[in-house]
C-alpha cells in the first residue's frame, strides 16, 4: 500500500469516527434518557417516548453511515434526521447554525467516502 492510499485511508475513517461520535453521543444521550434532554426535548413538545425514539432512529442511521455497504443510505438518513432538527429549531425560534453546520459536515464527509454520490449529485446536465 502506497503512502497516499493510506493517507487516503485514514482520512476515511477518521471522518467516518468524528461523524459516529457526534451522533452515537447524541443517540445513547436520548436512550438513557437524561433528565437534562428529556426536560429540553419537553420544551419543544417531544415527550420521553418519542425522544426514546429519536435515540433508536439517530443510532441505526449512524450504524448504516458507518458500514461501507450501506453508508449512502445512513447519509440520507442522517440529512433527513437533521433537517428535522433544523425544522424544530426554526419552529422554537432556535439557532439553526448547529445542526446546520453538522448537516454540512455529514455531507462533505459523504462526498469524501463515496466518489459516486458526489458526481452523481452535482453532475451538470449538458
Amino acid at each position: 500500500m502506497n503512502n497516499t492510499s493510506k493517507t487516503q485511508k485514514i482520512i476515511y475513517w477518521g471522518l467516518t469516527a468524528l461523524v459516529g461520535f457526534i451522533f452515537l453521543g447524541s443517540a445513547i444521550s436520548k436512550l438513557t434518557a437524561n433528565a437534562e434532554g428529556i426536560k429540553i426535548a419537553a420544551g419543544f413538545g417531544i415527550d420521553a417516548s418519542t425522544y426514546s425514539m429519536l435515540g433508536i432512529i439517530e443510532l441505526v442511521s449512524v450504524i448504516l453511515f458507518i458500514i461501507p455497504r450501506t453508508g449512502v443510505v445512513g447519509t440520507f438518513l442522517l440529512a433527513a434526521y437533521m433537517g428535522g432538527a433544523i425544522a424544530t429549531h426554526v419552529q422554537n425560534g432556535i439557532s439553526i447554525v448547529a445542526p446546520c453546520i453538522i448537516q454540512t459536515f455529514v455531507l462533505v464527509v459523504a462526498f469524501y467516502r463515496f466518489p459516486a454520490l458526489r458526481t452523481d449529485l452535482l453532475k451538470s446536465k449538458s
